[in-house]
């Protein structure tokens, strides 16, 4: 049997762990620059705030109806997930980490299993503070759908086999794996809900649409086709941008911002153990100044596929010099590396091997330096230090767990 773990309304339940008194309180959490909803407790969705609502636009609703507003602290979520995650395992030595906020666990060989969740839910809440529910099933697929329904009941849920009765209750594009767009089409087919697609012959869901809708066709039949920590292919690309929280003019300012976006992106390709064989840089204008608007972007690829930051950075800034314009309001950046491979994929040098050496060695060091002591405990100097632009977080909350600083002082 496998089971997912779900924190619930996880951004918002963090942000709670250490606030005793937003117990029962409505909470949102904001996108980058404050800009909209991403996040939202059990009670503000109560009152009918949405996914992707714009802050500027609901920000007297919120005031109106007492809601906790916060900034995203992407720091504090990082490290309560890891938590989570790392409680998990103290329970099921296999866990497949499927998201920030969801773990696949592997119950094979376990009794009990209704005692077993209900433990393993009673000890993460207890040691972590974020409250989660537990799906068990044959599959990945029902298991999903087994955790939709125990957040609506006690927090756990068992499906020994596939239950027809529930099946016929979930919608087709709510199944893991189908989505909008395969939800119309199976609509023409007149498959509306999960036991439509089950009834369905898998291979002739595989003519029709492809081996994906195959597989879920046979999982929620009961039938295991999605591997358990099955090795996930590497990205086709990683992306880091950000609208600035005041316009940016100068070229110095610019060359901060790409070169940081520049720098952290090489992070997230050494995270994920991938090399980038070519970079791409955009910078615009606000969309919504039609009088002076300027977007542009350019591509180069690498004589070798690298995650080093140094060459990221250097190779960010010369697509810098031939897009950036004087006489602009920038409003934003981004910085996207492609043809990602793995090291095993790369396509070597001989004349570079040398340097290349010293190019891991240094940033294997800098990412144990950082890691240990905090982002950006080292980094590289053209990334600035004030950095003005940087985007606005008005409502962001304490660094818990991550920031001598920010350590939640108990008083007795």
């Amino acid at each position: 049997m496998l089971a997912i773990a779900d924190c619930n309304n996880f951004y918002a339940s963090c942000e709670r762990a250490f606030r005793s008194d937003l117990i029962g309180r409505p909470i949102v959490v904001l996108s980058n620059n404050d800009g909209c909803i991403i996040a939202r407790s059990a009670e503000a969705k109560a009152l009918g705030f949405q996914m992707g609502d714009a802050y500027f636009e609901t920000r007297q609703k919120l005031e109106n109806n007492n809601v906790k507003v916060f900034s995203s602290n992407y720091a504090l979520y990082g490290d309560m997930s890891a938590r989570v995650m790392k409680t998990l395992n103290e329970f099921c030595p296999l866990v497949e980490i499927y998201s920030i906020d969801e773990a696949f666990l592997d119950l094979t060989g376990f009794n009990n299993l209704e005692s077993l969740t209900k433990n393993i839910k009673y000890q993460t809440e207890q040691w972590t503070g974020i409250p989660i529910s537990i799906g068990v099933a044959p599959t990945k697929t029902l298991a999903k759908i087994a955790n939709r329904i125990a957040k609506k009941q006690t927090g756990t849920y068992i499906f020994k086999t596939p239950d027809p009765k529930i099946l016929q209750s979930i919608d087709a594009g709510d199944v893991w794996g189908i989505g909008r767009k395969l939800k119309h089409h199976l609509k023409d087919m007149n498959i509306h809900t999960a036991l439509d697609l089950a009834m369905l012959d898998p291979r002739a869901a595989r003519k029709r649409f492809n081996v994906v809708v195959e597989r879920t066709v046979r999982e929620l039949n009961g039938i295991q086709c999605i591997a358990f920590d099955q090795p996930a292919p590497h990205p086709k690309n990683i992306m880091v941008s950000r609208g600035f929280k005041t316009r940016i003019t100068s070229k110095k300012m610019m060359q901060e911002a790409v070169g940081l976006y520049a720098s952290r992106t090489a992070e997230k390709a050494r995270t994920k153990k991938v090399f980038a064989s070519n970079i791409t840089l955009f910078i615009r204008t606000s969309p919504f100044n039609k009088k002076n608007y300027y977007s542009n972007s350019m591509t180069i690829t690498f004589p070798e596929a690298t995650n080093d930051t140094l060459e990221i950075i250097k190779a960010s800034t010369w697509l810098l010099k031939r897009l950036f314009r004087p006489g602009y309001d920038y409003q934003k950046a981004g910085i996207m590396l492609t043809g990602l491979v793995f090291d095993t994929e790369r396509q070597r040098t001989l004349f570079k091997a040398p340097s290349i050496q010293k190019s891991t060695l240094l940033m294997k060091t800098m990412d144990s330096i950082n890691q240990k002591y905090g982002r950006e405990t080292i980094k590289i100097a053209s990334t600035g230090t004030n950095r003005s632009w940087s985007m606005a977080r008005e409502n962001l909350s304490p660094k818990y767990t991550t920031s001598w600083k920010d350590l939640p002082i108990a008083k007795a």
